[in-house]
């Protein structure tokens, strides 16, 4: 059985995310997580008295808390890992380069600390932070929940073979992706 915490020594690119994309049928949670990871009530009712915000309020935020990691010298201070494999799909689009801080990768949902930072080929060899992603290790934890959008269940290839799991969400908060803010592929991104 692997433990979590022995995901934290797993190579990163071993999570690579590949050419899969996440599995579309969420199951409804009983219950969520707002913007602040506070747990909320099936019927929405704050289980502390925090408001709810829809999606949109939390993608901005989402936005400004990693707009620094556009500098990729400030995704390396915070831990995420470079990678050099561009992840795409030949119908769907790309989802560009995954960097990824093995350290966050645990049972905890923090909207504001995603596990990966997601990357394309910019002007002059320069990379441009496009999107982040989630991945929460399920223990049994209530379904999270980005705003009202439940993360997908699995998704992430070396997890779902090594049988852990898992959420995951790609969410697009730094590039428009025509297919959707929380569509893994985005056909504006390419590998070529």
């Amino acid at each position: 059985m692997i433990s979590i915490r022995s995901l934290r020594h797993v190579p990163l690119a071993a999570l690579v995310f590949t050419l899969a994309a996440c599995d579309d049928a969420p199951v409804e949670p009983p219950m969520m997580a707002d913007v602040a990871g506070h747990e909320l009530h099936a019927a929405g009712k704050p289980a502390h008295a925090v408001p709810v915000r829809a999606h949109g309020d939390l993608l901005k935020a989402v936005r400004a808390q990693t707009a620094r990691f556009n500098s990729t010298t400030q995704a390396l201070r915070a831990g995420y890992e470079p990678d050099t494999h561009c992840a795409a799909h030949p119908m769907l689009g790309g989802m560009g380069y995954h960097w990824v801080n093995g350290g966050l990768i645990d049972p905890v949902f923090d909207p504001m600390q995603p596990e990966a930072v997601l990357y394309e080929d910019g002007p002059g060899g320069n990379l441009r932070l496009v999107a982040v992603e989630y991945i929460v290790i399920d223990v049994g934890q209530p379904h999270p929940h980005f705003g009202d959008h439940p993360l997908d269940v699995g998704g992430v290839p070396p997890l779902m073979a090594a049988g852990v799991p898992h959420y995951s969400l790609h969410v697009w908060a730094h590039k428009d992706n025509p297919a959707g803010v929380f569509e893994p592929f985005n056909p504006n991104v390419s590998c070529d």
